[in-house]
């Protein structure tokens, strides 16, 4: 008996630099040590059945990520007896928030994603008028014309909402930024931040939440 569930979960600062494909693999050895089931596909090389909603690039955090997961259970297995054995399983960089079973005839994650929002937190002082000038520019432009491997295209469609965040207690100013994810036209937040005119380097990136999924 193969059930799907849907796992929502923070990927915390141990994980920062762990690639999507390495990922992959702590998932794996994660629900061994949590004792579920973790069916995999037929064939020579048998896969594990995880499908991640939109993977990470590189040294982003994000606070509400997406897995599904498939489990292989002699009897049924609900959401709240996954949890618990993913709870009582502390994974270093992961932080369970929910779970929830859902239909295995679902659509794919990656198909239901439309949009992902992203805090940026700019790691040098800055000028508050200067940034807001900034971000009043490049949300008036008609177009912003950047390159991506090789391969020209115009960021200012993808970018769906920004807006000037403080963060008083750190002391620092950041963005907020809705960015859409279309199939070969993903906004990411560091070309944003080049567009700006500032270092895409000197930031730390949260993705906060994704868009389009209906759990």
């Amino acid at each position: 008996m193969i059930q799907r569930f849907r796992i929502h979960y923070a990927k915390t600062q141990p994980l920062r630099y762990v690639s999507s494909l390495d990922l992959q693999k702590v998932w794996e050895r994660y629900l061994r040590r949590a004792d579920l089931p973790l069916a995999y596909s037929h064939g020579f090389t048998p896969q594990p059945r995880l499908q991640q909603a939109q993977p990470l690039p590189l040294g982003y955090l994000g606070a509400n990520e997406i897995i599904d997961v498939w489990l292989e259970a002699e009897s049924d297995l609900s959401a709240e007896e996954v949890q618990a054995h993913l709870r009582a399983t502390p994974q270093p960089g992961i932080e369970i928030l929910s779970v929830t079973e859902i239909s295995l005839e679902a659509p794919a994650l990656v198909s239901q994603i439309v949009s992902a929002d992203y805090e940026v937190w700019f790691l040098d002082p800055l000028d508050l008028d200067e940034l807001g000038h900034r971000v009043a520019q490049l949300l008036n432009a008609p177009s912003i014309q950047r390159e991506r491997r090789g391969k020209a295209y115009d960021l200012r469609p993808l970018i769906e909402f920004m807006e000037i965040r403080t963060d008083t207690t750190a002391n620092r100013l950041g963005l907020f930024m809705r960015l859409a994810t279309r199939e070969g036209a993903t906004g990411r937040p560091e070309e944003v931040v080049a567009a700006l005119g500032y270092d895409p380097f000197a930031v730390r990136i949260i993705r906060t939440r994704l868009h389009g999924v209906n759990t």
